[in-house]
């Protein structure tokens, strides 16, 4: 559950940032919130939701590695004792 979570969240930042990152070349500064401001918080978001989305696929790789690996252990104690 934890890991869904956190995969939506990378997700939903990477497509915050990108859409800031966009709409700071398009708004027109109305004394409100000023471009720069708004490239700046989309390159953060951009960045938190590449850093989530790094640590998650990083994590589902290892336990995966792990599970083969204990596999083909097994396998081979298998063969060994027939």
């Amino acid at each position: 559950m934890r890991k869904n979570v956190q995969l939506w969240v990378a997700v939903f930042l990477c497509i915050c940032g990108v859409v800031l990152l966009f709409c700071g070349f398009w708004v027109k500064p109305t004394g409100e919130i000023d471009n720069t401001v708004l490239i700046a918080y989309g390159e953060i978001s951009t960045f938190a939701g590449s850093l989530f989305g790094f640590d998650y696929v990083r994590n589902t790789a290892f336990k995966r590695g792990l599970n083969d690996i204990e596999k083909r252990l097994k396998d081979k104690e298998e063969k060994k004792d027939e």
